[in-house]
């Protein structure tokens, strides 16, 4: 059962804390990476076999699968997934930046190109559970910023197969090339090719502990979206709202994973227990009800604060992934928030909206790093280069001062390659 807490949690430690072991896989992923890196494909085969059970005889996704799997799909299911994708693309391409130039001064221009990073690798789960939002939210990015080719990797089941779903959602959002392998091994092809799979420039989306580990190992090698976390959501709501709203929003993260944290803050002790005998009515009804049972018991907390502003506080200091604000005038409070990966404001904004189809981006940053970081966007799949152009007479006027400065920072290779164009050397 859930643990209601007066306000005396004063760190994101106390607060959030997580009541998991979490095992230490650095080395065994070490060991997959260094495999598919030096036998390619072949390591690839072998992983799937031995962790997917999938004895294949190629990786890559036909055109035929892809298509009879679109057709497989639902026509309802299929014009959600329609829906869906139009929104988040729509949100997506406010995100385009322009480049720029600036020419104050006479023979001096400076500016700034925007270039899409040429290959972006996405990785989409499989296991417990198909996630098809995953595909869309990670792979429209992409395509929105103008990616040559995105690349599309997810464990194939038993049989070899990638669920019809899943082969439909990448149909709707564009991504080029779908690969069947999943785990550390995918991340390892993608970060450095193989005979099959080509090299990407950027790895993005969630996966377990390995997935996580060695997305973390290959960076630098390539760039990654972020190392994330257990999925976590924070309700600040007081007494106006039903007790059985709030419980459910609050089981919406914990039938993640056993990792997975929920956590309520209100000002109002009583609303903190109608919303406790809510979650113990709701758990048992959850097909995952054994995940969200531990997740509550291990990692949920409800907090019972002095005042709602006292509860953005709080929220500031947890920077969750995840936080609703289930009060009157929550816009008024949004100004307040510092650090969330993404806000849902008012009584009927459930984060199940933002996880499927209000357009914004459901890869968010986890355990506080939202201090620090953002959703995955556009932004994610550009580089910005700079340039500078001086003619002869605007370097003319600032060469000495190039000089100077260069000169009390001891280089004075570069002070000469600032005056050298302007001494007699015939």
């Amino acid at each position: 059962m859930i643990k209601i807490y007066k306000d005396n949690l004063n760190t994101r430690d106390e607060i959030f804390s997580l009541k998991v072991n979490v095992k230490d896989v650095s080395s065994i992923v070490r060991e997959i990476i260094e495999n598919v890196k030096t036998r390619g494909d072949k390591a690839v085969f072998e992983y799937n076999k031995r962790f997917d059970k999938a004895d294949l005889t190629t990786l890559r996704v036909s055109e035929k699968e892809i298509e009879d799997a679109y057709k497989s799909v639902d026509k309802e299911f299929i014009e959600v997934l329609e829906y869906a994708s139009k929104n988040i693309r729509a949100f997506h391409e406010k995100q385009v930046r322009k480049g720029f130039e600036i020419s104050n001064e006479e023979g001096v221009i400076t500016g700034q190109k925007i270039i899409p990073i040429e290959r972006a690798g996405i990785y989409v789960p499989g296991g417990t559970a198909s996630y098809p939002s995953t595909v869309l939210m990670d792979a429209i990015p992409a395509v929105v910023a103008g990616c040559e080719k995105v690349v599309m990797v997810t464990p194939p089941n038993r049989d070899g197969k990638i669920s019809p779903v899943i082969l439909a959602s990448a149909k709707i959002a564009g991504v080029t090339e779908i690969y069947k392998v999943g785990g550390a091994q995918a991340i390892a092809a993608l970060a450095y090719g193989t005979e099959s799979i080509p090299k990407v420039d950027k790895i993005v989306g969630p996966g377990n502990a390995f997935v996580a580990e060695a997305k973390k190992q290959v960076f630098g090698v390539v760039s990654i979206d972020m190392i994330a976390g257990p999925s976590e959501i924070l309700v600040v709501a007081d007494n106006k709202n039903r007790p059985c709203d709030i419980a459910a929003d609050l089981l919406s993260q914990a039938e993640h994973d056993k990792m997975a944290s929920a956590v309520l803050i209100t000002d109002n002790y009583g609303f903190a227990s109608h919303v406790r005998e809510e979650l113990e009515r709701q758990i048992p009804l959850l097909e995952r009800s054994d995940i969200a049972r531990e997740s509550i018991d291990n990692n949920g907390k409800i907090i019972v604060a002095d005042d709602l502003s006292r509860a953005i506080e709080i929220a500031n200091v947890i920077a969750p992934e995840h936080l609703e604000l289930c009060i009157d005038n929550p816009f008024e409070y949004l100004k307040l928030i510092k650090h969330a990966g993404s806000v849902f404001l008012g009584r009927n904004c459930p984060e199940a909206v933002g996880d499927y189809l209000a357009g914004t981006n459901h890869t968010l940053p986890t355990s506080g790093t939202a201090r620090f970081s953002s959703a995955l966007s556009v932004d994610d799949f550009i580089k910005k280069t700079q340039y500078i152009y001086y003619d002869k007479d605007a370097l003319s006027k600032v060469s000495n001062k190039i000089d100077y400065f260069a000169r009390k920072e001891g280089l004075t290779a570069h002070a000469k390659s600032a005056t050298i164009r302007f001494e007699d050397n015939e």
